[in-house]
């Protein structure tokens, strides 16, 4: 039977892990890391937060993680992907060219065009759609925390919008499938509020 509570965060060896966990617990949200495909498919929630290199969600689909996490999508549990967690929900990225993503969202994730300094890294602020469940009360214009030198495309699913040497999606949502490129365990209210509405979703 299905856990009608409890968010699995997954560890895959390339995710902010305690920062990830010091946010939820903050929130009262009940979490659990897992590496395990079945706590997964047993969990009420997922988040797959991501730090580093595209090629490490090839583990992904080594260890079946891939293969649960689509199959609770499919079923309607609430997903987020964080900074690579989201860039997985693309077709792919030029960082691992072989490696691909999930697909549940058109487009590539591509490298920041020459021009500005890579990786982009610290505060920056997002223009929000006020009809997101994800960015419910984030105010337009507000500052979350970047560190990334991949970004994805703006899309119809984008929820909201970052510019650094151009727009790119720092948020996306379809139904319960949702994504972040910044770090919201790293970006104190706004970042809390933004993972307690993740925690709210029904």
């Amino acid at each position: 039977m299905r856990a009608t509570q409890g968010i699995a965060v997954i560890d895959y060896k390339a995710g902010n892990l305690t920062s990830v966990m010091k946010a939820l617990d903050a929130l009262g949200c009940q979490a659990t890391v897992t590496a395990d495909p079945e706590v997964v498919r047993g969990a009420g929630k997922v988040i797959l937060p991501g730090v580093g290199h595209f090629q490490a969600t090839l583990m992904l689909e080594e260890t079946g993680l891939a293969a649960a996490v689509g199959e609770v999508i499919a079923q309607g549990v609430p997903f987020l992907g964080i900074c690579v967690g989201l860039q997985w929900l693309f077709a792919g990225s030029t960082e691992a060219p072989a490696v691909k993503g999930l697909g549940l969202f058109t487009g590539q994730c591509e490298r920041f065009a020459p021009g500005v300094k890579v990786p982009h890294v610290g505060w920056n602020e997002v223009r929000t759609d006020a009809g997101s469940r994800l960015m419910r009360g984030v105010e337009d214009r507000s500052f979350v925390y970047y560190t990334h030198s991949f970004r994805a495309p703006v899309i119809t699913e984008t929820v909201a919008v970052t510019s650094y040497g151009g727009p790119f999606s720092g948020a996306v949502e379809r139904g319960n499938v949702m994504g972040v490129q910044f770090h919201p365990e790293k970006s104190w209210t706004v970042g809390l509020l933004i993972l307690k509405n993740f925690c709210e979703v029904r």
